[in-house]
């Protein structure tokens, strides 16, 4: 796992993405404020671990680290949102696609924001590994 940790922390970041793109563009479910924000964080992940998986350049974990925490954050926000009702009340989405919407509530509990947690959770443990292999 030590060696190979930035290619799987790549391949869970080109899976997240495609797999919001597909949703989005594909079966045209609109993304709301919380998701843009979590597809900030994630989107970049893909071209700059990427390129590092590829130098094999571990020196890039510092800068990316960042992103994974801020996006989980992002997702865990948006989750509580999803199944704590009187917390929409405080939510930072006020027009557009509400962030409490559920398009997707498998096993009551697997939605959106929840992939996208455990997405940046998998991203930060991989990359965690990369930076311990580093020292």
């Amino acid at each position: 796992m030590k060696k190979y940790s930035l290619y799987f922390a790549w391949l869970i970041s080109l899976v997240a993405t495609s797999g919001s793109l597909f949703f989005s563009d594909v079966l045209d479910y609109t993304p709301c404020t919380l998701c843009w924000w979590q597809r900030i964080f994630m989107f970049p992940l893909v071209i700059v671990l990427g390129i590092a998986a590829y130098r094999d350049d571990r020196r890039i974990v510092p800068y990316v680290l960042p992103l994974s925490v801020l996006g989980t954050g992002v997702a865990f926000y948006q989750y509580l949102l999803q199944k704590i009702p009187p917390l929409t009340q405080v939510s930072a989405c006020e027009a557009g696609i509400p962030c409490d919407k559920e398009y997707i509530n498998l096993f009551g509990f697997i939605t959106f924001p929840f992939l996208s947690m455990i997405a940046f959770i998998l991203i930060f443990v991989c990359l965690w590994v990369a930076r311990k292999t580093a020292e």
